[in-house]
């Protein structure tokens, strides 16, 4: 690979690029399209796939051709008047409810830290696992962390303030079009700690540099690889469901932020400061993460309410 290919390779992040060979291979080999692409193969690629595909996966299937063929020096089919009329088309007929991740609850963290400080107590061949997973769900809560961001995280970007908090870079954060990467801090707590939860993590590891959050595997063996961003989801409801929390399975990574966002908010929090917290650029995006105490609005209602 030369300097300017792996330049080049840089400038996509690992996640884009993996899910953009997915969607090439679906139209090319799974749906048997040629490329490059005409726009009537592209529209008719959107017709066969509406009743099967959600909104968001045929958007991110015509991101993927159209990346393709402007990497390849091609005209964009994707831009055609014909592509377009037939998204929109199937968004008007093929009207989808967004689905949220559940947010996760201040209490269930609790219940989770318990459950977790436990087993590290009583079942010293899996600590080095439960360790991992405390670090996981107490870090990821308070910094309203996303789940390719704790599989990102590398120990020689965290910088701890003893009695006082932790400093977290990372390079490349969502929407970080200027590539400055972004810094975020978490707190030093009196309980559910996730300052203290690290440090047993990465001590009890022995990490000084690289990952911080790793694979172990079936024998208790740490691997050298981050997690895989795939196996995130499926720990996090393993844990939630030895826990005892109920509906594990409605749980995701999202949930920890969304959860956060939620309990800053109900505990007086401005959208500056929880923006500011979190790292979202605008008011739009911090908003989908915040659930209400109230989200019937009924105790408003009533409130006003003649005899009230």
């Amino acid at each position: 690979m030369t300097n300017l290919d792996a330049y080049l390779s840089a400038a996509i992040r690992d996640n884009t690029r993996k899910s953009y060979r997915s969607a090439i291979r679906h139209f090319e080999v799974d749906w048997g399209g040629f490329l490059p692409a005409t726009a009537d193969s592209v529209a008719r690629y959107l017709v066969d796939h509406a009743d099967t595909l959600a909104i968001n996966t045929l958007r991110q299937r015509l991101a993927a051709l159209a990346q393709w063929h402007i990497d390849q020096g091609f005209p964009d089919p994707t831009k055609s008047p014909v592509v377009r009329q037939v998204f929109r088309g199937i968004q008007t007929l093929h009207p989808a409810v967004e689905k949220r991740a559940k947010p996760f609850q201040l209490d269930q963290l609790g219940q989770v830290d318990r459950w977790l400080t436990t087993q590290i107590e009583i079942d010293p061949h899996a600590g080095l696992r439960h360790r991992r997973n405390k670090a996981l769900f107490l870090l990821g809560f308070w910094r309203g962390f996303r789940g390719d961001e704790l599989t990102r995280l590398q120990a020689e970007h965290v910088t701890i303030t003893p009695g006082e908090g932790m400093v977290c870079f990372l390079p490349r954060t969502k929407g970080d079009r200027q590539l400055k990467g972004g810094t975020f801090k978490a707190p030093m707590l009196s309980s559910l700690c996730p300052v203290t939860a690290y440090l047993e993590w990465i001590t009890a590891a022995q990490i000084e540099s690289g990952p911080v959050f790793r694979a172990i595997d079936r024998w208790g063996c740490l691997s050298s690889n981050p997690l895989h961003i795939d196996s995130l989801v499926p720990i996090l409801r393993q844990v939630l469901h030895q826990a005892g929390v109920e509906a594990s399975e409605l749980y995701s990574s999202h949930s920890l932020r969304r959860g956060f966002a939620s309990w800053a908010t109900a505990n007086g929090w401005e959208l500056k400061t929880l923006m500011e917290h979190v790292g979202w650029k605008n008011a739009q995006s911090a908003m989908r993460y915040i659930d209400s105490d109230d989200p019937f609005n009924r105790h408003r209602i009533e409130a006003a309410l003649p005899g009230a």
